[in-house]
């Protein structure tokens, strides 16, 4: 399996293993097979509704042309929705178990996951081959052929950037600054910055609010590797280089001590 190595702010490299191509592409045709089961769906609601109720104005027709937006808009907001609300993942690329993380191993922002749906070309083809073969499965139509070989196009272009890619990033990765990493274990809070910590909890160093977002993301994803490798070499290094950094003096153990800068920032954070 292929893997990268990201550098932190921290200066020390920290390993992703990228998803084999199958994997994202199985969790891309089980995101479209949902896709289409609910536009399956969306169309007999549509069609239900045309015909039962009286749209004989054009006031009522255009109340039936908003209900038409309204019920094919999830087809287009699905993985942008969906990859904010689930740290990153669709249900494709949960059942598969890939996630979208920021280039740095951090939890991707939303404008991240906002430039990446903008820039998911391939997947909006493929969203109105859909659409077009199910109002227009006549090959023979001009409209449809170009749509069909549009999104093939399109989808083979994704093809070879994730195929020739370094870190496997399509367009929309690279401009988002984003990446598809493999997941090894179920998503849960513990997985990103944000944890759950008690009203009562309190910090022990209140200076892990002078660092970035960018800092905190590299401190959890050092932690995260150093743990799953045991590499108490890492996990001192960093200690070290935060200590220093924010003048702390700890004789707290290097994970102990990385710990709780974390339970410090997510305490600290939302007060």
């Amino acid at each position: 399996m292929a893997a990268i190595k990201v550098p932190t702010s921290f200066n020390i490299d920290v390993e992703f293993e990228i998803p084999e191509f199958y994997r994202r592409l199985i969790a891309l045709l089980i995101d479209i097979v949902i896709q289409f089961c609910y536009f399956k769906i969306a169309i007999e609601i549509y069609d239900y509704i045309r015909k039962n109720a009286d749209f004989s104005d054009v006031d009522a027709n255009n109340n039936l042309e908003a209900i038409g937006i309204l019920l094919f808009l999830p087809l287009f907001i699905y993985h942008v929705v969906l990859e904010i609300t689930m740290n990153g993942q669709s249900i494709g690329k949960k059942i598969m178990g890939i996630r979208v993380v920021h280039e740095n191993g951090g939890r991707s922002g939303i404008s991240q996951f906002l430039i990446r749906w903008l820039l998911r070309v391939s997947d909006v083809w493929i969203v109105a081959l859909l659409l077009f073969l199910a109002l227009a499965p006549d090959f023979r139509n001009p409209e449809t052929t170009f749509i069909v070989l549009g999104a093939l196009g399109f989808l083979i272009t994704d093809i070879v950037l994730v195929i020739s890619s370094k870190k496997g990033q399509r367009i929309g990765d690279i401009l988002a600054r984003t990446i598809l990493i493999r997941t090894n274990r179920k998503a849960s809070i513990e997985e990103t910055v944000f944890q759950e910590v008690a009203d009562d909890y309190t910090p022990f160093f209140p200076q892990i609010m002078q660092l970035s977002d960018r800092d905190i993301n590299a401190i959890k994803s050092i932690l995260e590797t150093a743990r799953k490798k045991g590499d108490v070499d890492m996990a001192t290094s960093a200690s070290d280089k935060i200590k220093a950094h924010l003048k702390i003096d700890s004789g707290m153990s290097p994970f102990e001590f990385l710990d709780i800068l974390l339970k410090d920032y997510n305490y600290l954070s939302v007060k």
